[in-house]
């Protein structure tokens, strides 16, 4: 039997056994315990990264000083973008460990790396003090938190959909929605921080109080995540390879090695899909520094802004999540998708042309809205792809390649071309491309793949 068609058997029995799970096996852990455990993980993920983005202005000038400033800024993202190179490579090595020992012991490592990289940002002297060394260690902290954040994705949505298997999309939207928790948390800290302090108060100790807080939340995370159970459906596969091995037949094929030879598809879907919603969201943590650099507005009317659209975003998302489970995931990406192509790029000329916090909230809304919409459904799409043995590696290698190359470079992407071409409308045909890109993806998936 060749690999392909091993694989094909192989898959019918997992999918079998998800039946068989989704008929009556499920967790004793209460719901709310499940999504607290894993999305507090999520949103300390996100939240980093957003609290980078949003004070980039301010670490650029203490940490990569240079002559010109939009040069210092490119440096400050091109360190924020260069540190998802470590993001593949996490997700690889945690989403295997998750997928050989557990998606609870995957997820106590990450967070706890997450929290280490956290503390480092916190605690960092800046080049005036240490000099190069001061950029170096930004740098590596990053890469610290770019490999835990890796493995996050692929560990914490399988947890949720193998403790609730009946409920997929419900259930992983928390995923997301905690990403809207982060985004309205940083949002709170950049405005009150910028509002309520001076431009020296901000630069001398100001701009540390987001990261310490959340060095303080990891520790928090990692508490919960020691009591809460391993799922049942893994349980269930670690004991069938088990008593394989006993007998003496084929335990398994490692994970990363079954995704990258018979899961490819699979995997290409998975990275389409995610497309313009990893955009999207990277644009969102850009907007501060775009309402500063090319709107003219006061740093704290961009993260009023943006905390319109993280509220949005936590709140909306696990409805649409439950909607999902009813009427199929891609029906309503598609939707989304088509209204983000049509409307994106007015919804920019509108507002550089009546540049205001009223017109920023109510784009910001619009995108807000139309993200959660497209993202909400993302995690279970993608956990369906994979059978349990390569769960956690498919999702969060999936996930991460996605996110490297379509979001962690988008803040860089962008203020390139802005700068390049002098067109402060490019951030909506960025976004345009990565919805065509998307749309396109569900279509195949739908039709080759019989994905809903």
């Amino acid at each position: 039997m060749n690999s392909s068609a091993a694989a094909a058997g192989a898959d019918h029995a997992e999918g079998a056994n998800d039946a068989s799970a989704k008929a009556g096996a499920r967790s004793d852990v209460p719901v709310y315990k499940l999504i607290v455990a894993t999305s507090i993980g999520n949103a300390l993920e996100w939240y980093d990264l957003i609290v980078y983005g949003y004070f980039a202005v301010t670490i650029s000038k203490l940490f990569f000083p240079a002559h010109d400033e939009t040069v210092s800024l490119l440096m400050a993202l091109g360190t924020f973008a260069l540190s998802y190179l470590a993001r593949p490579l996490g997700a690889f090595v945690l989403g295997a460990y998750a997928d050989r020992h557990g998606r609870r012991a995957s997820l106590m490592l990450s967070i706890a790396m997450m929290t280490v990289g956290t503390g480092i940002i916190a605690f960092m002297p800046t080049y005036a003090v240490i000099g190069v060394w001061a950029p170096i260690g930004i740098f590596l902290s990053r890469l610290m938190q770019g490999f835990s954040a890796g493995g996050e994705f692929g560990s914490s949505t399988a947890f949720l959909v193998e403790h609730v298997p009946n409920r997929p999309g419900f259930m992983s939207s928390w995923q997301f929605a905690s990403q809207g928790a982060s985004t309205l948390l940083a949002s709170a800290f950049g405005a009150v921080l910028t509002g309520a302090l001076t431009q020296p108060q901000l630069e001398s100790w100001g701009w540390r109080i987001p990261f310490l807080f959340g060095m303080l939340v990891g520790p928090i995370g990692l508490y919960i995540r020691k009591y809460v159970d391993e799922t049942p459906a893994f349980a269930n596969d670690a004991a069938r390879k088990k008593a394989a091995s006993a007998e003496g037949g084929d335990a398994g094929k490692s994970p990363v090695w079954e995704v990258l030879a018979t899961q490819k598809s699979r995997l290409l879907v998975s990275i389409g899909a995610l497309i313009l919603t990893t955009t999207a969201n990277y644009m969102i943590l850009y907007m501060p520094t775009y309402a500063t650099k090319q709107l003219g507005l006061p740093p704290a009317q961009g993260f009023i802004a943006t905390l319109v659209t993280g509220f949005v975003i936590m709140t909306l998302t696990p409805f649409v999540g439950h909607w999902s489970d009813k009427v199929g995931r891609i029906r309503i990406m598609l939707v989304a998708g088509v209204l983000f192509l049509c409307t994106v790029y007015p919804a920019f000329a509108f507002m550089n042309a009546h540049a205001s916090l009223a017109t920023m909230m109510v784009v910001m809304l619009w995108v807000g809205t139309l993200k959660a919409v497209y993202f909400a459904p993302i995690p279970a799409l993608m956990s369906s792809l994979f059978p349990t043995r390569t769960r956690a590696t498919g999702m969060a290698v999936g996930y991460n390649l996605g996110t490297t190359i379509f979001g962690g470079f988008t803040p860089l992407a962008v203020a390139w071309l802005i700068a390049a071409t002098g067109n402060k409308l490019a951030p909506g045909l960025y976004l345009m491309v990565g919805a065509v890109i998307s749309l396109t993806t569900l279509l195949i998936a739908r039709a080759r793949m019989g994905a809903r």
